[in-house]
């Protein structure tokens, strides 16, 4: 157990005597353009009805775009945006076609389960005790 003690104590001490070594961050210059990008994609489902699109682009501190969906009702809503530090958020909501609701599907019920009659039991059962009687 001394042994064990002075192996790791050996080992500290030898750890601490170490001298560290100064180390300094590399910087680079990174150049600092206006932010930029264009992006859009679309998807048409026909599977699971998933019918949407989006597109949108940056110049610097203004962002403009467009997105649009089709609605379970069957409406087409497109919205168009912009952004920007000087007018904030805007978005321009406009909806295409008429809502189509369908007829609820007609609920079917199930027909009543019989129920189950248990009959009588046929004997009776009937438990005593012994007599009791006392000799002298």
């Amino acid at each position: 157990m001394v042994a064990k003690f002075v192996i790791v104590l050996s080992l500290a001490v030898v750890a601490y005597a170490v001298p560290l070594v100064p180390v300094s961050k590399v910087v680079y210059a990174e150049p600092e353009a206006p932010a930029h990008y264009d992006f859009s994609y679309s998807v048409h489902d026909d599977h699971s009805g998933d019918v949407k699109q989006q597109q949108e682009a940056r110049q610097g501190d203004a962002v403009h775009g467009s997105y649009s969906l089709v609605q379970p009702d069957g409406v087409h809503r497109i919205v168009e945006y912009t952004a920007d530090k000087e007018h904030g958020f805007n978005a321009n909501v406009r909806y295409e076609g008429t809502p189509v609701h369908a007829e609820p599907a007609k609920i079917a019920y199930a027909a009543p389960v019989a129920k189950v009659a248990y009959a009588a039991p046929v004997a009776h059962v009937t438990y005593s005790s012994p007599a009791i009687s006392y000799h002298h």
